[in-house]
């Protein structure tokens, strides 16, 4: 489960006094409790990625916003906090990969993104990020 490796991560970071993993650990073991809290029950790992890929979602936002800016001691913190996050998700397929699976699954020219996406997402979430995903169906309909 990412809750426990969250956790003990942040111990760790604690121990060591790493502030930037701390903060970082601190917020995603806060947002999968939350989560956990609101469900009533323990979270599922499709759930569990899903808030972690939130998280991604919100530090790229945050990375792009520092480079429009020309922040270079935000981007490396940002970059800093990418690398942790990503560390608790399983490993991203490559396009080529998502392509296999998509075609595989059904996918064909002239389908419509809505109907091509309610197929995707299943075979896809917590296995590749939104926007890739978006663009290799996009480049398959």
């Amino acid at each position: 489960m990412i809750k426990t490796a969250v956790f003990e991560q942040l111990k760790r970071a604690m121990k060591e006094k790493d502030v930037l993993a701390k903060g970082v650990l601190t917020l995603l073991k806060s947002a999968l409790d939350s989560a956990e809290k609101e469900k009533g029950s323990s979270l599922s790992p499709e759930e569990e990625i899903a808030i972690v890929n939130r998280e991604v979602k919100q530090t790229n936002q945050a990375l792009e916003g520092a480079q429009n800016a020309n922040r270079d001691d935000l981007i490396e913190k940002e970059e800093a906090k990418l690398v942790l996050l990503k560390s608790f998700l399983p490993k991203q397929l490559s396009e080529e990969e998502i392509v296999a699976i998509l075609t595989e699954a059904g996918l064909v020219k002239g389908m419509n993104m809505g109907d091509a996406m309610k197929i995707a997402k299943p075979l896809l979430t917590g296995k590749a990020d939104g926007s890739t995903m978006s663009k290799v169906v996009k480049s398959l309909i």
